[in-house]
């Protein structure tokens, strides 16, 4: 069982610590019914303190000079300690345990540096456990261990507190010590007053580094450098240094946190926006609960409709200018047909290929007679493909007079591998729109041949015969012809 309270008050709870110490005390003091006489604490630093002190080993916890906190006691040989302590002097050594795992440490488990703390209060819990309430008094040495059972005795040297002349240097020091912790607590946005003033209030340095080190988050080797720190000057340089980095640290969580609400507020504005334009659409009577209807279910077919990255975020462009805009306006209608497109095109629904050489052979022997020389290229086509599935290859072309089946063996080739198929026919085309598709600014504009073939093989990769290539048309309108170069390049 732990045998402390871990120490992870920020710097802004000096006042509060202190509060919560006195008032546990008092607490302490009415609970505690089964206390004697000879428990009722005495004023720190009245007694003189022995040379022999019980031990009592904490966990992740560095107690400094003037420090007042509850511990929890709990192991057998640290509850022999206090109540040893109790019955003489009332004096403990708090000592820091290198490993917290240890759950029985011995001498050489813990830091040969510590704090002599009076013990003000004691509280016997219901399960066997005590609570006692402790004030840092003086730094001391250990110098050996007088007994170890049933609890640590130590034989220590208090170290005496220096009183270094006040120059510039522990001037600069001080001010500083001051000045990042200001700036910490504005940072956490609680700084106090009150607060400020007990900085300002303590002269010397090394109760300045006392008083801030005691309330850092610290490591527990961190704490016990600056613990074992004899020099108040030195004592206050390493507190310093950990205040450099407490302000980069909460530096850079104000910075997150600002971060992260900016997104929400933003979030929550655009919401709020949102059901201000549905409250003015109901106002205006534009039947506004069809018109997010509509809006949820375009939204929720994008999301099924897996599209592509850089296509998702033009699809989500144009649904915001649709939301935006009147529900019966001719532009309303021409980004509604653009999306309803975008939805039903077969993103990401692809055919697989059925490569079989033996099986398209039976399969074009079945639906047409003769044409050796045709099937032949097909099947070598075919086999091209077999062989190298990411090339692309020719596109075939079949001359011939109509009738011979040239249409139908596009058919058969679209059977043999599996596909969907598809026929275009391109007689009497004469508008080059109707490949490449018109603008999306025209009404009534529609996607090209291509486009509109592939939305109804409902697969990416369709077999497409385009029919009748030699009677397409050229006029004032465009030549289609030369519009083909952009379905017909692989590249």
């Amino acid at each position: 069982m732990s045998d402390q309270k871990k120490n992870d008050h920020p710097l802004e709870d000096m006042l509060s610590q202190l509060q919560d110490a006195l008032s546990q005390a008092v607490d302490a003091a009415g609970q505690d019914q089964g206390t004697t006489g000879d428990e009722q604490a005495a004023a720190p630093g009245e007694q003189q303190i022995s040379d022999l002190l019980p031990v009592l080993p904490v966990r992740d916890v560095v107690v400094f000079n003037y420090m007042i906190l509850p511990l929890f006691i709990g192991r057998e040989k640290s509850v022999k300690a206090v109540e040893a302590a109790l019955k003489k002097g009332r004096h403990l050594l708090v000592c820091t345990q290198k490993e917290e795992s240890t759950e029985d440490p011995a001498p050489n488990d813990l830091y040969t540096a510590g704090t002599v703390v009076q013990v003000m209060r004691m509280l016997k819990m219901p399960d066997g456990r005590i609570k006692i309430l402790v004030q840092g008094a003086s730094r001391a040495r250990v110098e050996g261990y007088h007994r170890v059972d049933p609890y640590l005795e130590a034989r220590i040297t208090v170290l005496q507190e220096e009183t270094p002349p006040r120059d510039a240097k522990i001037e600069a020091l001080l001010r500083s010590a001051r000045e990042q912790s200001e700036k910490v607590l504005q940072l956490r946005g609680v700084a106090s007053p009150d607060i400020l003033a007990v900085l300002q209030g303590v002269e010397e340095p090394g109760r300045l580094a006392d008083l801030i080190a005691a309330n850092l988050r610290m490591k527990t080797a961190e704490a016990q450098r600056i613990l074992e720190a004899v020099n108040p000057v030195e004592r206050l340089m390493l507190v310093n240094i950990q205040l450099e980095r407490e302000v980069e640290v909460a530096t850079m969580q104000a910075h997150i946190q600002s971060t992260a609400r900016e997104g929400m507020d933003k979030a929550q504005k655009e919401y709020f926006l949102r059901e201000q334009i549905k409250a003015i659409r109901h106002e205006l009577g534009d039947a506004a609960s069809e018109g997010e209807e509509e809006l949820d279910e375009l939204r929720k077919a994008l999301d099924k409709a897996g599209l592509p990255k850089d296509v998702r975020k033009e699809a989500d462009k144009q649904l915001r200018r649709l939301s935006g805009m009147h529900a019966d306006s001719s532009e309303a209608n021409v980004v509604r047909t653009y999306l309803d497109w975008l939805v039903e095109l077969p993103w990401k629904k692809l055919s697989r290929d059925r490569l079989d050489i033996a099986h398209a052979k039976a399969i074009l022997d079945e639906d047409h007679y003769g044409l050796d020389k045709i099937k032949d290229r097909i099947l070598e086509f075919l086999s091209v493909r077999k062989l190298n599935p990411q090339s692309k290859g020719p596109i075939l072309c079949f001359a011939g007079p109509p009738g011979v089946g040239k249409t139908s063996l596009g058919r058969s080739i679209a059977r043999a591998l599996g596909r969907h198929f598809q026929r275009l026919s391109l007689g009497g085309m004469h508008d080059e729109a109707e490949i490449r598709g018109h603008r999306r600014t025209y009404i009534g504009a529609m996607p090209g041949r291509i486009i509109q073939a592939i939305k109804q093989a409902g697969t990416r990769n369709p077999v497409i015969v385009l029919d009748e290539v030699d009677k397409l048309g050229s006029d004032f309108r465009g030549d289609p012809s030369s519009a083909l170069l952009e379905v017909l390049d692989p590249e």
